[in-house]
């Protein structure tokens, strides 16, 4: 299996994995090496292996048995429909993020325990502000804030759709600190917090269309120019 360098993500990871797979080298039903193992090989860190088996579970290839291990479910390679998704104009990936982002948070509003409130206020001040530097790890930081809103709604299916989609949503979150459009404030992320906190499922996905409004006005403006 080929090293990555220091600079792939998860979607390098889990492209690494994917290949064992579909080459055969790892069969359907064969057992994946451990997290440490996995790691070591690939020179990424455990949280990336993590998170690049989260994206293939999604995906259909593996499957998590509690207390057992992680073991390929299909060979079937879904990557082109992966693929297309991210060849879709930056308007429509920010279109279907805001879809999966309202009903989300229209559930965790419904669902959210005080703990889920608490959570998210401790991931939004990791988050803080982009001032420049390591653009990849505020990415992240970012992500697993949103993230976590989608987790509120307790829907297994939608963090599942995030997850496979998380690449193509973190190409959102590049655009708005590189100029295209505006990077939505840390108010406007508190506001969607305080919103599911209220209860009110309305009041939620009506937070999560204000945060959304200044990057579509940029979009349209970017299209008529």
């Amino acid at each position: 299996m080929q090293t990555l360098s220091k600079s792939s993500l998860t979607e390098s990871a889990a492209q690494a994995i994917r290949s064992e797979i579909t080459s055969g080298r790892w069969a359907i039903g064969a057992k994946l090496p451990n997290e440490a193992s996995l790691s070591a090989t690939l020179s990424v860190s455990r949280g990336t292996v993590r998170e690049a088996v989260r994206v293939l579970v999604a995906q259909g290839f593996l499957e998590t048995r509690q207390g057992s291990g992680t073991y390929v479910l299909s060979s079937t390679d879904t990557s082109k429909t992966f693929d297309m998704a991210r060849r879709t104009s930056l308007r429509d990936q920010f279109e279907a993020r805001c879809a999966l982002d309202v009903e989300s948070a229209r559930l965790a509003a419904l669902r959210h325990t005080p703990q889920v409130i608490t959570d998210l206020r401790r991931l939004l001040a990791e988050r803080g502000n982009y001032k420049g530097g390591d653009r990849q790890e505020f990415i992240a930081r970012d992500l697993a804030f949103h993230k976590a809103v989608i987790a509120a709604s307790g829907n297994r299916a939608l963090m599942e759709i995030y997850d496979f989609f998380s690449a193509t949503i973190s190409e959102t979150i590049e655009a708005t600190i590189s100029a295209e459009v505006p990077e939505p404030d840390m108010q406007a992320h508190a506001d969607i917090i305080d919103a599911i906190e209220t209860g009110n499922p309305d009041a939620a996905s009506a937070a999560v269309r204000r945060f959304m409004a200044p990057v579509f006005s940029a979009l349209d403006t970017l299209l008529q120019s």
